[in-house]
């Protein structure tokens, strides 16, 4: 559990619950899920103190259900934000349930790094002076964010300097969810990277791709990620929907309600870029798979044609050894002494014919039998 206190260009840490009502600044409370369920009685007690409201019981269960998609709620004491993060999973994400790594295991095939990617959630619980954020076991996002405002604080300081500290809690929930949608930036050139390893395979005609498993489970991997971004931009658009019906406040003036809408629509925009990503990272591994099939049917064609044209060469002659090996008993040319040698010619001829003809019309090349040779 951490407990900061905001208060301008100041910030302070402790490890315990808020004590008192807050006259100025602001508190940032984070758990972990786990810490969140066992001082779950503490915290409503706390809650009552300071704002005589509690956290309902259907919220909490959304807080500490590990599967729930991105959405946003609200009541007339407090706002709660529910978000799926896009991460490297390294650990378990809680300590009672572990963590979602998508919908595949760790033994099926596909890049590594698709594997790896954990959505467990964070909630955000938005009061007027205090906001709680609940995290996995192993979220980077908390200490990060932390451990960057801190750094603010020192800057700030040293250059003597305006802060640039969050102002309101609504501020501080805004950043940290935008750290949690650029924090799918750092995956995004390795997962690129990745894919296009795979389509190189799939569209090189000489590579035998069997690997199909793999290259399904990474489809519907990219599948679910794209409706989990789509469920963080769906909870984004109904919070700034609900910013219009805002008014100014003690703890928030117009001009910290504009700054708020703001930074939303900024926060929605990154969530429209990685949509946009996903969306096209599906669309190339559906893309690589169709040209896979196309040049997969090629081959065959070019394959089929091939043996066509060699049918249609050695056709006439089996014609011609099957009519001189008729059991007549007269039988004229089989008599003659040039019999043999003609007909080798004009086999031979006729051989030459077609091949040339087969050429002029494309049906048949140098470069189509070397390949059928090869293959």
């Amino acid at each position: 559990m951490r407990n900061l206190y905001i208060n301008n260009s100041a910030i302070t840490e402790n490890e315990f619950l808020v004590q008192g009502p807050i006259s100025q600044g602001f508190h940032w409370l984070s758990l972990t899920r786990r810490e969140f369920e066992v001082h779950l009685a503490d915290i409503q007690f706390m809650l009552d103190k300071l704002y005589q409201v509690q956290v309902l019981d259907l919220h909490i269960s959304d807080i500490l259900n590990n599967q729930l998609p991105s959405h946003y709620d609200y009541t007339s004491e407090y706002d709660i934000i529910i978000f799926r993060r896009l991460a490297r999973g390294r650990t378990e994400t809680d300590i009672s349930s572990p963590g979602e790594i998508l919908h595949t295991s760790r033994t099926k095939g596909g890049p590594p790094i698709l594997k790896r990617i954990d959505t467990s959630p964070i909630s955000l619980l938005v009061f007027d002076k205090l906001i709680i954020s609940v995290h996995p076991a192993d979220c980077a996002v908390r200490d990060l964010f932390a451990n960057k405002l801190f750094n603010t604080v020192t800057i700030s300081s040293s250059a003597h300097s305006s802060s640039r500290l969050p102002n309101n809690p609504v501020d501080l929930m805004l950043r940290m969810i935008g750290l949690v949608v650029d924090g799918y930036l750092d995956l995004r050139k390795e997962l690129t990277r990745q894919l296009d390893h795979w389509q190189s395979e799939l569209i090189n005609p000489r590579a035998r791709f069997n690997n199909w498993s793999a290259l399904l489970d990474s489809r519907l991997t990219l599948h679910y990620l794209d409706e989990i971004c789509e469920d963080q931009r769906a909870a984004i658009q109904d919070w700034i929907e609900a910013l219009d019906s805002w008014l100014e406040t003690d703890s928030l003036s117009n001009k910290d309600l504009e700054l708020v809408k703001v930074r939303s629509r900024d926060v929605l925009e990154h969530i429209e870029r990685v949509v946009h990503h996903v969306n096209r990272l599906e669309q190339s591994a559906e893309t690589a798979v169709q040209m896979h099939f196309n040049i997969q049917s090629n081959r065959n064609n070019d394959v089929m044609k091939t043996l066509t044209a060699l049918t249609a060469i050695f056709l006439p002659l089996n014609l011609i050894t099957g009519f001189f090996g008729m059991n007549f008993e007269h039988f004229p040319f089989l008599k003659t002494e040039d019999g043999l040698l003609l007909t080798e010619i004009f086999m031979a001829l006729l051989v030459v014919v077609l091949i040339v003809y087969f050429g002029v019309k494309s049906y048949l090349t140098t470069s189509d039998i070397k390949n059928h040779l090869l293959k």
